[in-house]
């Protein structure tokens, strides 16, 4: 049962779009690199992004993909919902046995847990913008480089 990393993807794209705003976004084949995934796979994305509004793309030697907006403008939920097609819970792919007990009851049990971990996906999704997927990164960079908060937290207990 693997997870689909599409909305990983989507969201790393979308950061490196971000970052590139000033040079006027980037190519496929650069994103993919950045992802470490084929540019196939990253064509198929920018065009659900694009399809969604959050990406402008231009196809040909000098084509590309930027972002349609500023970073702040971009809610999660808007990514997820563009690159997810399916939910992220659901049930078996085969019926169960409808004579044990447990196989009788277990999908109706189930779509309710399933919906209502859905719905707080979503809603945790919707409060959070690429903008904050930008700044989360930024600390965490800074509190890993040499003279970084986390450098100097570590020379202070050092000294202690």
């Amino acid at each position: 049962m693997a997870a689909s990393c599409r909305f990983a993807f989507a969201v790393h794209v979308l950061a490196v779009l971000a970052l590139r705003r000033a040079t006027g976004g980037a190519c496929s084949d650069r994103l993919a690199n950045s992802v470490n995934t084929n540019p196939v796979v990253i064509r198929r994305l920018l065009s659900q992004l694009r399809k969604a509004g959050l990406v402008t793309t231009h196809k040909g030697a000098s084509g590309g993909a930027a972002l349609s907006c500023a970073p702040e403008a971009i809610a999660l939920d808007a990514v997820y919902r563009a690159v997810e097609t399916a939910p992220s819970f659901g049930p078996h792919r085969n019926q169960p046995n409808q004579r044990c007990p447990v196989g009788a009851g277990i999908e109706r049990v189930l779509d309710e847990v399933f919906s209502s971990a859905q719905a707080a996906l979503e809603s945790e999704l919707a409060r959070r913008t690429l903008e904050d997927v930008l700044r989360a990164m930024a600390i965490a960079e800074a509190g890993s480089t040499p003279g970084g908060p986390k450098a100097a937290a570590s020379r202070g207990r050092k000294a202690a």
